[in-house]
């Protein structure tokens, strides 16, 4: 049975803490949203960004995030500047954004999301509360077998996709190692270089 959509923002909140703020659509219209965001004024624009899926990046609030994934069904972006993420899932009932602290992990919180909406649909969850990550492609979905690894969920796979795509854009990894250079933050300099060595340890380059 659906539950309406304040009930299904507040699971969602209860279940991730850095999810500090939710709207609800159907079709532009809102039908639900938290007390501390009102972004009635970007519904428009975000929504067109998302209906083409090919927007770099969407403003929020007056916030520029980045686009780490754009599909039919659901979108991440992250703020350059540390500001946290926006997060949306639809389907053909409702429509959910959210904004995750920058404590955040706006890829993760994408499949609890789209649960959220799953829930208030008249037509059944989009997935089970209890579906894990990797569990067999009869249950979940996923694509055969890559590399012999049958059981790789492919909205893993999704993940590892939209990654390369954001290694790619112009206003993704790229730029925000740039951005941190020009502000010559030691910090974050000092482990993007302890990552790129693990990464040539993995692949042995």
């Amino acid at each position: 049975m659906p539950v309406d959509p304040a009930t299904a923002v507040q699971r969602l909140m209860q279940s991730d803490e850095h999810i500090i703020a939710a709207t609800v659509l159907k079709g532009k219209k809102i039908v639900y949203s938290t007390d501390n965001w009102d972004i009635s004024g970007d519904i428009d624009r975000v929504v067109s960004s998302w209906m083409g899926q090919n927007a770099q990046f969407i403003m929020v609030s007056g916030v520029k995030y980045s686009t780490l994934t754009i599909e039919a069904e659901r979108l991440v972006a992250m703020s350059y500047k540390g500001e946290g993420y926006i997060v949306a899932a639809k389907d053909d009932e409702h429509a959910l954004i959210v904004y995750l602290d920058p404590d955040g992990y706006g890829l993760g919180a994408a499949m609890d999301v789209q649960r959220a909406v799953g829930s208030m649909s008249s037509q059944g969850p989009y997935m089970s509360g209890d579906t894990q990550m990797g569990q067999s492609t009869a249950r979940t979905g996923g694509m055969g077998s890559m590399g012999g690894a049958s059981n790789i969920d492919s909205q893993l796979q999704g993940e590892i996709r939209a990654f390369l795509d954001w290694i790619k854009a112009e206003e993704g990894l790229a730029g925000y190692i740039n951005y941190y250079l020009q502000q010559n933050d030691a910090q974050i300099i000092s482990e993007l270089s302890k990552i790129y060595n693990e990464l040539r340890q993995i692949f042995g380059v």
